[in-house]
């Protein structure tokens, strides 16, 4: 079951490291906004998208693998239907690296099977939240 009780939700904000698959580089856009208001609050923000080289003052990578840092969270800004994709790749990389316990999928953003498949694995899931939000109600 996806994490959905605030203890929990506050509980994943205990991570240093967040990787923002989808990033976006056009500030407006709550692929932007939302990173960059994580990283004011002090989480290490490193953006995923191959279509950017710096977003946010942070060196972009094309993909998860490609981080190069050890990573608390993998937040998601892409369609639900890319979904198994990227949790496949989450993961991998939770396998290899033992990194990478949770994955976030933002607000209108969902996939019941992936989720599944996540926490089978042992990784904590959380869909159709923003980040922001629960940290501003949980936080602040």
């Amino acid at each position: 079951m996806p994490i959905t009780d605030d203890a929990a939700l506050d509980a994943v904000f205990d991570a240093d490291t967040i990787a923002v698959i989808g990033c976006s580089s056009s500030p407006g856009k709550a692929a932007h906004e939302v990173p960059a208001y994580l990283q004011r609050q002090g989480y290490r923000v490193v953006p995923v998208n191959p279509f950017a080289d710096e977003i946010l003052g942070e060196t972009v990578y094309d993909t998860l693998g490609d981080v190069p840092v050890e990573i608390d969270i993998v937040d998601v800004f892409r369609p639900s239907d890319e979904v198994p994709e990227i949790v496949a790749a989450v993961r991998d990389r939770h396998a290899e690296r033992g990194d990478a316990g949770t994955v976030w999928l933002q607000l209108g953003i969902s996939h019941d099977e992936a989720a599944a498949e996540a926490e089978a694995d042992g990784i904590d899931v959380v869909q159709d939240r923003c980040m922001k939000v629960e940290h501003e109600r949980l936080r602040s």
